[in-house]
């Protein structure tokens, strides 16, 4: 590949390729239609990105990667297609959430079945495929444990910084640790470097959220996919939201008291930017980003420049 952005875009249309291939039944349609549907949209696959860098790095057998690669989507979907439901978001990827053109019954279930296609791809990994599948369910429990935290956050004002910052870890910063540490894993690596690796990750994966929880305020609704200021709207307590209830209670009360208004959004923006809290929250995602890149460091014997590249890439995006 002549630039790293091209490499991006080769990986990206290989899983796309990959999952538009899997062996999916046609029927019971109630089941399989849905999960086609979820899996169709269109998707940044960081994830699955990052799974093939690190195996690069890592010089882990292609074709036992892209299952890994695969089975990291597909979990992520499973995880989108219920946090749906639970968020009240009606859009993803640039199209009508499952339970939304369905209805909820049927995204509970299509979110299983993606799941279940997960495990069956794990389970034919030839090598180290125990360890793997453990690896992938722990992440997968502490997923679910980051979802929990999050909705008992919501609207409970006392909740603090590092509370968010560990519902965070646990909710984005455990399944890039995996995408990350699981090459390692299947190569074998000693312990040290799986550890490494999956710090790298959920470091990434902090820096990761708090930009998304930023770019949830001030990114274009086209790009992203989605309606912005929902999580607002739903009482979810992000590092922003914490900042300016705890150093303008009074204020931001006033602003978010009536979410239904033309220029909510406006006034968000406004107040976060008028008060410094845009730049603090940009400054701690910078933080997450250079603690990726420590870890990295730490890694000898192994080339992570593309890795490097790709920290670069998730710190500078505008979707």
């Amino acid at each position: 590949m002549s630039t790293f952005n091209e490499l991006i875009i080769f990986i990206r249309k290989e899983v796309n390729r990959d999952l538009k291939r899997l062996p999916i039944p046609k029927r019971p349609v109630y089941l399989y239609e849905p999960i086609r549907f979820a899996l169709s949209g269109n998707g940044k696959r960081f994830r699955p990105i990052l799974v093939h860098l690190a195996g690069r790095a890592n010089n882990a057998d292609p074709e036992s990667l892209m299952k890994i690669a695969l089975a990291i989507e597909l979990l992520h979907n499973f995880t989108l297609v219920h946090d749906d439901i639970m968020d009240n978001d009606n859009m993803r990827h640039g199209q009508a959430a499952v339970h939304s053109k369905w209805d909820e019954s049927t995204a509970i279930l299509a979110g299983d079945g993606i799941n279940a296609i997960a495990q069956i791809l794990l389970s034919g990994i030839p090598d180290r495929s125990n360890a793997i599948c453990r690896f992938f369910n722990q992440a997968t429990l502490e997923v679910c444990e980051g979802q929990a935290l999050d909705k008992e956050f919501e609207n409970d004002l006392s909740i603090t910084e590092d509370q968010y910052l560990e519902m965070i870890e646990k909710k984005t910063g455990s399944l890039l640790g995996a995408c990350s540490a699981l090459s390692a894993t299947l190569v074998g690596a000693d312990q040290e470097v799986i550890n490494h690796f999956d710090q790298f990750g959920r470091a990434l994966g902090n820096g990761f959220q708090i930009h998304d929880d930023l770019l949830e305020i001030y990114g274009n609704p086209n790009e992203m996919g989605k309606s912005l200021g929902s999580d607002i709207a739903e009482g979810k307590q992000t590092m922003m939201v914490i900042k300016a209830r705890n150093l303008f209670g009074k204020e931001w009360g006033e602003i978010i008291g009536d979410p239904n208004r033309i220029d909510f959004m406006d006034k968000i923006r406004s107040f976060f930017t008028e008060n410094g809290i845009e730049n603090e929250t940009k400054g701690l995602a910078q933080t997450y980003f250079d603690l990726a890149r420590n870890s990295l460091e730490k890694i000898d014997g192994i080339n992570c420049s593309e890795l490097f590249d790709f920290v670069n890439l998730v710190e500078t995006r505008s979707y």
